[in-house]
């Protein structure tokens, strides 16, 4: 692998800079400069996360999204995530760090494009939305393979996991900031008198979103290039991956369900405004940066096959309290078991990484496991998008119990399925 090109990103490499980052001494080759790397992942975490804390109430409040409406959105949300090997395909000749950038500017493209939206119900605005989501939605889709290949390259071969380790990590952090930014946000101005429903909160949050992201990229466009090209990107199924594919197409319906229309249970139902739903976006990706070392300890510990067991296990009941519990509490008391079941669906969603562990244990080769994982996402968007159109419907004409009910009866074949995992099936 080269030393040139992503090797060089970063500022001057003088021994007070190197005291700075310390830390990061024993990761990363010792001519790689990572500091504005770095800096582009915690801008992005942070513009993303403002992003991602208003947009659930934006549709809702300020757009009139219904929730049919919002399994359509999601649908063509999810699209970018679907065909990402083809178009990573079309860039082959580019390298990751030219991808990058293009990935970054489409972001802060669809950024300011809902920024510049104006608040309203008319259809030719909510058409309007959706394509700035899906731009925005495509940039961040793009960027996600090639900053953990860049990550990759500015590692010590023998650091590759912990320089993903710390990408991860920064990430998560800027996410937790910009939630609390968010919540303090709205908690501010609720106190000055402004409602949900007034534009005044979204705006600022929106201009601070973009205000990041266009920050990030030009932070970017001082990155050097590198020679190293991007990997031919390819579907790739076996026999022996079946009932991984299978597992990956539950975990893919479940997980849109939960990500599409948990929000909006909470805001239509419960009346949840932008700071209580940063708020629990904020303790989820504390969770997400704490315990996540902890699952995959869980997981060796335990073994693959229990993990996604108890992990389909649990979303039965987690599917019961979004559904059921407006009917069994009191309404107080079933928002608080709303909340508490939002953070516990994060927090269990990080057992899908079982699945990969799964994949590896029956994978010949590297090159084997990184095709069937790459078929895998794809599997899982794809059943994703369906779930989003198809849920969207069943919410508008049953009801959200029928929908969450479904839901569980999907989380116990998968636990069915799942306990049909055999060891043997792995290769010595």
């Amino acid at each position: 692998m080269s030393t040139q090109g992503l090797g060089n990103i970063g500022t001057d490499n003088t021994p007070a800079k190197k005291s700075r980052f310390m830390f990061f001494s024993d990761v990363y080759r010792p001519d790689a400069k990572v500091a504005r790397f770095l800096m582009i992942i915690i801008l992005t975490g942070v513009s993303f996360s403002l992003y991602r804390g208003v947009q659930d109430n934006y549709l809702a409040d300020l757009i009139h999204i219904t929730p049919f409406e919002r399994g359509v959105v999601e649908f063509f949300r999810e699209l970018p995530g679907l065909i990402l090997v083809f178009i990573l395909a079309l860039m082959y000749r580019l390298t990751p760090g030219r991808i990058f950038k293009i990935g970054l500017a489409l972001m802060a493209a669809g950024a300011v494009g809902v920024l510049l939206t104006t608040a309203s119900s008319h259809l030719m605005t909510k058409l309007i939305v959706v394509i700035f989501m899906v731009l925005l939605s495509l940039g961040d889709h793009i960027t996600m393979p090639v900053r953990s290949t860049i990550a990759l390259d500015l590692a010590k071969r023998e650091k590759a996991g912990a320089s993903l380790g710390i990408l991860g990590s920064l990430y998560q952090l800027g996410h937790i900031a910009g939630f609390l930014v968010v919540m303090g946000i709205f908690y501010f101005l609720s106190k000055m008198g402004y409602t949900r429903t007034d534009i005044l909160g979204y705006r600022i949050v929106l201009g601070l979103s973009v205000a990041l992201v266009t920050a990030a990229v030009l932070v970017a466009a001082a990155l050097q290039e590198t020679a190293i090209k991007t990997h031919n990107q390819r579907f790739y199924f076996a026999r022996k991956f079946f009932k991984f594919y299978m597992i990956e197409v539950f975990q893919g319906a479940r997980r849109q369900v939960f990500s599409t229309f948990a929000p909006y249970v909470l805001i239509l139902h419960y009346r949840a405004d932008p700071a209580l739903m940063s708020l629990l976006y904020a303790i989820c990706s504390i969770f997400g940066f704490v315990c996540g070392h902890l699952m995959g300890r869980l997981i060796d510990r335990l073994g693959y096959k229990v993990v996604m067991v108890g992990n389909a296990l649990v979303l039965i009941l987690i599917c019961f309290f979004y559904g059921y519990a407006h009917r069994v509490f009191p309404m107080k008391i079933a928002f608080i078991v709303i909340c508490c079941n939002f953070v516990l669906d994060s927090v269990i969603s990080m057992a899908s990484m079982a699945t990969n562990v799964y994949a590896q244990r029956i994978s010949s080769s590297q090159e084997e496991l990184t095709a069937t994982l790459s078929t895998g996402m794809s599997v899982n968007h794809a059943i994703s998008i369906f779930i989003a159109l198809v849920g969207g419907w069943i919410w508008a004409v049953t009801g959200i119990e029928v929908l969450f009910a479904i839901s569980a009866f999907l989380g116990l074949l998968q636990a069915i399925y799942s306990a049909t995992v055999k060891k043997s099936e792995e290769l010595s």
